[in-house]
């Protein structure tokens, strides 16, 4: 006979709706392990930013009421240990309701409140589950509602992390505008539609490429500052019911004085829970990065093509064989992860924007929908720059000799003939160079139309990279020379 199984041991609890099991160890109560029974959906849970900013919500909170006398200093003081517990970290496990949940988030939030409840207990000597001395609504959550706690914990966590995001994109945008430097005397063909064009060098790509990073990042602060907008303290539609008229401004401060932020009340509580609108203005601003990266991402698979039957501008560094079965074959794998993530990113910017216009009345429910999209999108893209900054733009190295040649060979070099001679002139020694594999120089040369002193001068490959007009004077050379 086979021999019998310990059974798990668990407590009883009682909700609203009747009682619960809950395992004997949890620090969570009754209404998570509902949501846990109603929602075993993804397997995710909700991001760390979200429960320290949880955290900080309910510490500040409980020291504004303290200070207010609504909550007694006996109570305040378990209530402040458990919440800094949980802003630390230690209590991580205890957040285990799926990121696809009650609408509003209401779970997770009991899910807060029933952890620090039950840490508080456990702080005051009493077993978890017993909630007469600090309890999960009446003291944890007192003055506070779902429906301005979450709004404010989501762009507390996305400002965490955008904040985050921010810093890596101006590191990217140093690397690349140093790469621009580094080949900033590299002259080379432009491509429009993919095909030849005037001469650019390689330099005053990378350049533009940084500049493109540091303009997304700007965006990425303006969403920031939108998102220092708390709707704390509305309670539940926006009216500040069962809240002390003193108490917004005091968590706002203690909140400011825990983050180092600058957070600020929104202008009107009841646009604060009903639109949603600051959720998409970031998403938006990660979506437009993301785009911006995945351009990059297929530049640089272009350029480095090859290295034989493709442009080979570049090399991008070899972190990983390519094949199974081509031996000696790299790929650009960074820059092809970079393009994933931006994918993934856009998908997420298309469930936010849904999620942001299904607000109704006092309250969009969809919150925890837009706070996974714009959590994940805000973690990926900011490992993804900075993977793709250490390896990948630091170690790119230029073909010089390549790039100089695909230049000299371009038909683009006829535009320089169009002040001189006219469009349907240079057109005609463009169409003679392509037929006979000729350059642009050799086919003027052939023909005569200028001496050579003047075509050396109007033919200039590099000064053709900065403004001017050919044979009018006044041309530049890169670095200043004429």
């Amino acid at each position: 006979m086979a021999p019998k199984r310990p059974r798990a041991r668990t407590r009883i609890e009682k909700d609203s709706l009747g009682t619960v099991k809950v395992p004997w160890k949890a620090y969570y109560g009754a209404q998570t392990a509902r949501a846990l029974a109603n929602f075993p959906i993804s397997g995710l849970r909700s991001h760390p930013a979200l429960v320290r900013a949880y955290g900080e919500i309910k510490l500040a909170s409980a020291l504004a009421n303290g200070e207010l006398g609504l909550l007694p200093r006996r109570i305040v003081r378990p209530i402040a240990r458990a919440a800094r517990d949980v802003i630390a970290g230690r209590l991580d496990g205890q957040f285990v309701v799926d990121a696809f949940q009650a609408g509003a988030g209401t779970s997770f939030h009991m899910n807060v409140n029933e952890v620090i409840a039950n840490r508080a207990a456990e702080i005051l000597g009493l077993p978890r589950g017993r909630y007469d001395a600090v309890h999960p609504n009446d003291h944890v959550n007192f003055g506070q509602s779902t429906n301005d706690t979450y709004p404010t914990a989501m762009r507390m966590a996305a400002r965490e992390l955008l904040g985050r995001l921010e810093e890596e994109a101006g590191r990217l945008t140093a690397s690349l505008r140093a790469r621009g430097r580094a080949f900033d005397r590299i002259l080379k063909s432009g491509r429009t539609h993919l095909q030849d064009a005037v001469p650019v060098r390689l330099g005053q790509e990378f350049a533009a490429y940084g500049e493109a990073i540091a303009r997304s990042g700007r965006a990425l602060g303006q969403a920031m500052r939108g998102i220092e907008e708390l709707p704390i303290g509305g309670s539940a539609t926006g009216t500040g019911l069962n809240t002390d008229p003193r108490y917004r401004a005091r968590v706002l401060r203690h909140l400011r004085a825990l983050t180092g932020r600058p957070f600020r009340g929104v202008a009107d509580l009841r646009e604060g829970m009903q639109s949603q609108q600051v959720m998409a203005q970031v998403s938006s601003a990660l979506r437009n990065l993301a785009l911006e990266l995945v351009r990059i991402a297929g530049d640089l698979r272009l350029l480095s093509s090859g290295p034989f039957t493709g442009l080979a501008e570049i090399t991008l560094p070899a972190v990983q064989p390519g094949s199974s079965i081509m031996p000696g074959k790299v790929n650009p794998v960074v820059a092809e992860m970079l393009a994933m993530v931006g994918f993934q990113v856009v998908g997420n910017d298309a469930a936010v924007a849904l999620a942001v216009q299904a607000g109704q009345l006092e309250l969009n429910v969809m919150m925890p929908l837009m706070a996974h999209n714009v959590f994940q999108s805000a973690e990926i893209l900011t490992n993804a720059l900075r993977v793709f900054r250490e390896r990948c733009v630091a170690g790119i190295r230029a073909d010089a000799a390549r790039c100089r040649d695909y230049a000299l060979r371009s038909a683009g070099l006829a535009t320089a003939l169009n002040p001189i001679i006219g469009y349907a002139a240079a057109a005609e020694v463009a169409k003679e160079a392509a037929a006979t594999g000729r350059t642009i120089a050799e086919v003027v040369r052939s023909r005569r139309i200028f001496p050579e002193r003047t075509l050396v001068r109007i033919l200039d490959p590099l000064a053709m990279t900065e403004p001017g007009v050919p044979g009018r004077g006044g041309r530049r050379r890169p670095g200043g020379g004429r």
